[in-house]
């Protein structure tokens, strides 16, 4: 195994593959180690000035605060970020084609309106928290339902749906809207109370075209019991849904998100850029992916801007990107408050070195469409979608845009899952090792044992295994929920 990697031939730093202490000797180095330096961290390859560029993936992820000689950690106690405000961009086309290839088949459930499910689940939705309890309730008594073609049964808690304003109140209406024609379900409840702002008639207004006999409504306040009501409609759905079958469905018909959480200094060289090429190959099968964390993407959004399909969509583009930056100045908060501490002690220094390796996860493919927060996927090929970096917001935003699966790669690891199968990514074998109730693939192989082509291969096999029904591992610990993106006045 290598000590270090150097990433791009223009680097001036390389980041360390395991731990070293002071002093050591590291090949390709041309000094001994002035410091001690975690795995995942960055080392001066050669003297950097005090205001010069710290070049990694061939870019700059920041400036020197003080000179930086070779053998020495570089990390936040000497780098900064470049980044500053709004900015100005150009339209300059670099875009690369993505070859079409045969597409593979997974085993899913073909719905109604054209759409393919890799999940049968009965789905409870309040529209409204102060119903939170009764939908919690139906989950505990409606698991009898469970079976057959009833794969599983939610209830998606949440704390809002009423005192909101504004972009609040449509963001809940529209995320709940989609989720109630999630493909991943095969019966939806729509759970009211009957007084709340985002009341189910005004849900029903957000709602496209949809299966009255597997989205039903409920409120609360206009039945007797609502228990027992609520019973009488999962009982007739999980019937209605008993005759569901598994079909061999087309891999194009697959949309998958994209998205990291807890990165460390190894995820923009392990599983982002696997990722991205996973991304590349079900594109060139038709298929669909999603890449969403605007903030994550502040750094590094020319690499985007410029593979935009068209000009149209590049604009679309500089306006998620701007809007984003907006939104922080408006709520008077820095914009490039991140990495997290997880991530810094990771060996991530700043915005930059962490949107070079977030972006990854895009692969290279000519982005086709630029959708709003709660929009939905209408064009095959990449998409990039507005939501914060926040995991759960953000994972609950791919499904609502029509995710089947979620792609998580993660460094840090975490347990959570949104409200579908979420496979977590590990970026190093240690973690993947560490935490096998937690993670789903080891991306860390890279380093060791596997080719990037061995590696998207088995990837590749993996999300077509889940979309046919083998549980993720948040599936298998019952890990799953939404969270709604808030950013204004509770009344």
């Amino acid at each position: 195994m290598k000590q270090t990697i150097v990433i791009h031939p223009d680097d001036n730093v390389a980041v360390a593959l395991q731990p070293f202490f002071r002093g050591s000797k590291i090949q390709g180095i041309g000094a001994a180690l002035v410091d001690d330096v975690p795995a995942g961290h960055k080392i001066a390859i050669r003297p950097i000035a005090k205001g010069e560029p710290v070049i990694k993936y061939g870019l700059p992820i920041g400036v020197a605060t003080r000179d930086i000689a070779a053998g020495e950690h570089v990390h936040t106690h000497n780098v900064k970020t470049r980044l500053a405000g709004e900015l100005a961009y150009q339209y300059s086309p670099a875009m690369t084609s993505v070859e079409s290839i045969p597409a593979r088949t997974f085993m899913g459930y073909k719905r109604k309106f054209g759409r393919a499910g890799v999940r049968n689940e009965l789905w409870i939705i309040p529209t409204v928290g102060c119903v939170n309890d009764v939908a919690r309730t139906l989950r505990q008594r409606a698991q009898a339902l469970v079976g057959d073609s009833v794969e599983g049964i939610s209830a998606f808690e949440h704390p809002y749906g009423c005192s909101q304003m504004g972009d609040d109140q449509e963001n809940t209406r529209e995320i709940l809207a989609d989720l109630a024609v999630h493909p991943n379900a095969g019966g939806v409840l729509m759970l009211g109370l009957g007084c709340e702002n985002s009341s189910v008639e005004e849900i029903k207004k957000y709602l496209p075209e949809y299966d009255p006999d597997r989205v039903r409504f409920l409120v609360s306040q206009e039945v007797d019991d609502e228990l027992e009501a609520g019973m009488k409609i999962l009982t007739e759905l999980a019937e209605r849904m008993r005759g569901d079958k598994r079909e061999e469905i087309s891999a194009d018909q697959l949309v998958i998100g994209l998205k990291c959480g807890g990165s460390d200094g190894f995820s923009g060289i392990t599983s982002n850029p696997l990722i991205g090429r996973f991304s590349d190959r079900l594109i060139a099968m038709g298929g669909s992916t999603i890449l969403t964390e605007v903030p994550e993407m502040f750094g590094a959004e020319t690499l985007l801007m410029n593979r935009c399909e068209t000009e149209a969509v590049f604009r679309d583009t500089v306006g998620m990107i701007n809007s984003f930056k907006r939104y922080y100045e408006e709520h008077n908060q820095p914009i490039y408050e991140n990495p997290s501490p997880g991530n810094k002690a990771g060996g991530i220094t700043t915005l930059e070195d962490k949107a070079l390796g977030c972006t990854q996860k895009s692969g290279s493919a000519v982005v086709r469409d630029v959708l709003p927060y709660a929009g939905r996927v209408t064009k095959p090929g990449l998409n990039l979608l507005s939501a914060p970096g926040n995991d759960l917001i953000s994972t609950t935003a791919l499904a609502a845009a029509g995710a089947q699966i979620v792609l998580f790669s993660t460094g840090r690891g975490t347990p959570f899952g949104g409200p579908v199968p979420t496979l977590k990514i590990a970026s190093n074998s240690r973690l993947s090792e560490h935490k096998k109730n937690w993670i789903d693939f080891d991306a860390g192989q890279l380093l060791i044992t596997h080719t990037m082509e061995q590696l998207t291969d088995a990837l590749m096999d993996l999300v077509l295994a889940t979309a046919g029904g083998q549980p993720a591992k948040n599936e298998i610990n019952d890990y799953r929920g939404i969270a709604i993106f808030k950013s204004g006045v509770t009344l």
